[in-house]
């Protein structure tokens, strides 16, 4: 009894926070009116994970409360692509992105084989997203408008679902992917404090 009430507290607080997880993003972005220090290839790397990972388990009929968060997650990284091909005046491309998006996902589930394999590769590309995103950080040293809140949200929802993941399906290719995920994410997340921090005290001096 206890345990399934851990169950669903872990997956209620999960599906709030990525109800609002790219919010602080987007408004960031909304607010400067620039992209500066958020990596495109980094969003469209996640936004790939993102679409194979919730196709996959909806494919293998897995509880929808272990990744009904993952629709409106990828509804906001959407909102984030459109934003930031926006301010770097190439919204134009949205129309190729999204037609390379959908093709892309009607055809995970031709085959049982490719479904399995975009899986295996899923935690590769995931992790991919965050190094993409730690190599534009490191190359501008500047956190730019990346909010450090949206990537600890993230850090959060995917220590969680290390807990129901185990608790349920205990898929060890999920869970080895939440895995990573929390330690990049966590990765980035003290990046962004480091330079943040830095920043703010860069302009102390001046």
């Amino acid at each position: 009894m206890q345990s399934d009430m851990f169950l669903h507290a872990a997956n209620f607080s999960t599906l709030f926070v990525c109800m609002v997880l790219k919010f602080p993003q987007i408004f960031a972005l909304m607010r400067a009116k620039s992209s500066t220090g958020v990596s495109l290839n980094s969003l469209l790397l996640e936004l790939i994970g993102f679409i194979v990972f919730v196709t996959y388990q909806m494919y293998y009929d897995y509880p929808p409360p272990t990744y009904l968060e993952y629709p409106i997650l990828i509804t906001q990284d959407v909102v984030l692509l459109l934003l930031i091909l926006h301010y770097n005046g190439s919204l134009r491309h949205g129309l190729i992105y999204a037609l390379v998006f959908v093709g892309g996902w009607r055809l995970l589930t031709v085959e049982k084989w490719i479904i399995d394999l975009a899986m295996s590769l899923c935690t590769f590309i995931s992790a991919a997203s965050k190094f993409a995103q730690l190599q534009c950080l490191w190359r501008s040293k500047d956190a730019g408008q990346v909010s450090a809140l949206s990537w600890g949200m993230a850090a959060y929802t995917c220590m969680a679902r290390i807990y129901t993941t185990t608790a349920t399906t205990g898929d060890m290719q999920v869970l080895v992917r939440f895995i990573a995920m929390t330690f990049l994410n966590l990765w980035v997340l003290l990046t962004v404090l480091y330079y943040q921090k830095h920043s703010s005290r860069s302009k102390k001096d001046d």
